[in-house]
């Protein structure tokens, strides 16, 4: 019912476009190798593989989409896995349609959203690591301020404005930021440098 709803939701929008409704990660794989998608709303709690273990799956297989997390729970280490997997955002399902429909439209842009309940979820973590010895960054400072735009949700596009270089220059630093860090997407990059308190 949930799957089909947000089907309708999503279809009814004037700019989107809903190509599949899966029930499971192991039915959307080769539903999505024929009609690829550029976000996938992906629940956490599946038959077979989790959502949360899905991620990786996914990014692996199709490294350009952009993958919002979806559940009923406020589960902090879920929330935690699956960010460092790779999911762009993560929203609870009693999100309102209009503001799912946003998020997707976000997530598009290569915005990272986050219900409010799941952000306040994530500070709250990372405020409890604080007394952890922060590693030495192998970052330059520049690479570091580009992170912490990208974890605030911004795109190429602004970040370059924010830092006053051309977007060429931020795909440079990102590149190398992904071989610093060995990742191999935006929000893996943003995960793994939270995580080793890089960035706050």
């Amino acid at each position: 019912m949930t799957r089909e709803g947000l089907g309708a939701i999503l279809g009814a929008a004037a700019d989107l476009d809903c190509v599949g409704l899966y029930a499971s990660v192991e039915a959307a794989l080769p539903g999505l190798a024929s009609d690829p998608c550029d976000v996938l709303l992906l629940d956490i709690h599946l038959p077979g593989m989790s959502g949360v273990d899905g991620v990786r799956v996914f990014k692996d297989r199709f490294p350009d989409m952009q993958i919002l997390m979806l559940t009923i729970y406020e589960e902090e280490e879920k929330v935690f896995d699956s960010i460092c997997n790779g999911a762009s955002g993560y929203l609870l399902k009693k999100t309102p349609p209009a503001e799912i429909i946003e998020a997707v439209r976000q997530a598009r842009r290569g915005g990272s959203p986050l219900s409010p309940e799941v952000a306040r979820q994530i500070v709250q973590r990372f405020r409890g690591a604080r007394a952890v010895t922060r590693r030495a960054s192998p970052l330059t400072p520049q690479e570091v301020s580009l992170v912490k735009l990208l974890a605030d949700g911004h795109s190429y596009q602004s970040a370059a404005q924010n830092l006053g270089i051309s977007i060429n220059t931020v795909r440079d630093h990102v590149r190398s930021v992904y071989e610093k860090l060995h990742v191999h997407s935006k929000s893996q990059a943003v995960g793994r440098a939270l995580r080793d308190r890089l960035i706050e």
